[in-house]
């Protein structure tokens, strides 16, 4: 827990040491940490709401927020990935693309498209939702990292974390969150499932585009499975 915090939040978490047992147990509790971002996005949503801000506004500046508590790794993943995915020639170009750190026209298009919309729906969005749409989003990190997925690269996050979820443990948390999601309705349902099969669709295209999977498929997977819920969750 300590080092899935670490990983993916700003707080001042010291870890010595990091090593394939300590990933692994990482990314299963990852979908915690994110219970907790959406508790904190929950609250600024609530507190925003009290100012005499338009729900737009308030959206996009929830989503600003959230994203400098998160470091903005998974923002930059999906710009990473969607330039990645845009370009051609093959996986080793499309590494380097991702690799390059600079913002290419698709990944602009995708950020504009996605975070946009990600404001648009998180102030209509019951409190509930917003909880079980950020689990989901770091929930899907255990997709990309299931068994016989390999890495695209010998090093990175992606070479640390890739191949280390075994199926019944990722099986087991999302039939939790769809569990979780009843309450919320048919839709909330349907929009965990729907968000699984997306992220597990994702994880195959960059698998046969890039030779697996690297630390930006991770970030791409949470911000399409965050949206998703939130969209089709209504």
């Amino acid at each position: 827990m300590k080092l899935a915090l670490s990983w993916l939040t700003v707080l001042p978490i010291r870890v010595d040491a990091v090593d394939g047992v300590a990933a692994r147990r990482a990314i299963s509790w990852a979908p915690v940490v994110g219970l907790l971002l959406g508790a904190f996005a929950a609250g600024v949503l609530e507190l925003l709401a009290i100012s005499d801000i338009s729900a737009l506004v308030a959206g996009f500046l929830v989503v600003g927020v959230v994203a400098l508590v998160s470091r903005g790794m998974h923002v930059d993943g999906l710009a990473d990935v969607a330039d990645g995915l845009g370009c051609y020639g093959p996986p080793e170009r499309a590494l380097k693309v991702m690799k390059d750190g600079g913002a290419g026209p698709f990944g602009v298009v995708t950020l504009i498209v996605v975070l946009g919309a990600q404001a648009a729906a998180l102030p209509q969005a019951h409190w509930g939702t917003v909880l079980l749409a950020f689990a989901v989003s770091r929930a899907a990190f255990g997709i990309c990292c299931l068994r016989g997925v390999p890495a695209a690269r010998p090093e990175g996050l992606g070479a640390l974390v890739a191949g280390t979820q075994h199926p019944a443990v990722i099986a087991g948390t999302w039939v939790v969150l769809a569990v979780a999601a009843v309450p919320l309705g048919v839709r909330a349902v349907v929009a965990v499932v729907v968000a699984a099969l997306l992220v597990w669709l994702l994880v195959r295209h960059t698998v046969r585009r890039f030779g697996g999977i690297t630390g930006d498929v991770l970030g791409a997977a949470a911000e399409l499975a965050l949206l998703v819920v939130l969209v089709v969750s209504g």
